[in-house]
């Protein structure tokens, strides 16, 4: 054992979080979304091996998360800043609106029910899977809405994303496709969101879980040195070196395959994903 955990745990940990980091940081590039929708899932299924909870699994997952898009969204938003296609004056009309609800987000994970974090999930996940799959997207406008319009989606762009642990590329390309820009363009422009969402949302989760670890002394996955509050150090360091490794990969993915073949590939992902959470909450 190390630190309370059994070998051959930490071994099923570390193998599942080195495959499914290099799926994130893919997932980064070509679709400009930190990786939440699949960091989420795959931590509830790992953290669960280990014995995490059911209390605290679900906004330890959220947590890391957000942590392990940091530098992965990082070099996404590098890669696309690149090859020019990010509007940085969109980025700026969210960034306030977009931190503050994040912060807003980050309180209420410190209070809320696991349940709360489920139906989030599938509520974004669902409708994120019903676009791709049809290929069909909302129509608001040829352009991007005024002051007002802008405050108001980014708000809620940073409160689902935070309680999600997505870096909120799902969100932005959602709100920027239905205005009228290309998907390249949303793509690239939005995975800067995971760079403002990202780093905020850990330090939140960080502060919001940093009582729990008293509440559960035998849980060796929340105690110092494996976790900060909701964040898991394990988790973050795992995760990080295959990420980092394929995000710039996935950035030339897309602009080089398919898109709608991609889509239907993720979508899918997302609703198996969006039930298994669901049945979670109806079985309950």
């Amino acid at each position: 054992m190390l630190f309370g955990v059994p070998y051959d745990q930490l071994a099923i940990l570390a193998f599942g979080l080195l495959a499914a980091g290099a799926a994130t940081g893919i997932l980064a590039g070509v679709f400009g979304v930190g990786g939440g929708a699949v960091i989420v899932p795959v931590l509830y299924e790992l953290f669960g091996v280990v014995g995490v909870p059911v209390e605290v699994r679900m906004p330890l997952c959220v947590g890391t998360s957000l942590a392990i898009i940091i530098p992965t969204s990082i070099r996404s938003f590098q890669a696309h800043k690149a090859r020019g296609a990010v509007d940085l004056d969109v980025l700026k009309a969210w960034a306030v609106p977009v931190i503050a609800g994040v912060v807003v987000g980050s309180v209420i994970a410190r209070y809320a029910p696991p349940v709360v974090f489920k139906l989030v999930f599938v509520f974004v996940a669902g409708l994120s899977a019903f676009r791709l799959l049809t290929g069909r997207e909302l129509k608001f406008g040829t352009g991007m809405p005024g002051p007002v319009g802008m405050g108001a989606s980014g708000g809620v762009i940073g409160i689902l994303s935070s309680l999600m642990g997505i870096g909120g590329g799902q969100l932005g390309n959602l709100v920027m496709m239905a205005y009228g820009r290309t998907i390249h363009n949303a793509v690239a422009t939005s995975s800067g969101l995971g760079v403002l969402i990202s780093i905020p949302g850990a330090i939140g989760y960080i502060l919001a879980g940093w009582s729990k670890a008293a509440d559960y002394p035998t849980v060796a996955a929340i105690q110092f040195p494996f976790a900060l509050g909701y964040v898991s150090l394990v988790g973050f360091l795992l995760f990080i070196p295959t990420s980092m490794w394929t995000a710039p990969l996935g950035a030339r993915l897309a602009h080089a395959l398919p898109k709608r073949q991609l889509e239907i590939a993720f979508g899918l992902f997302l609703l198996i994903v969006s039930g298994r959470f669901l049945w979670d909450f109806i079985a309950r």
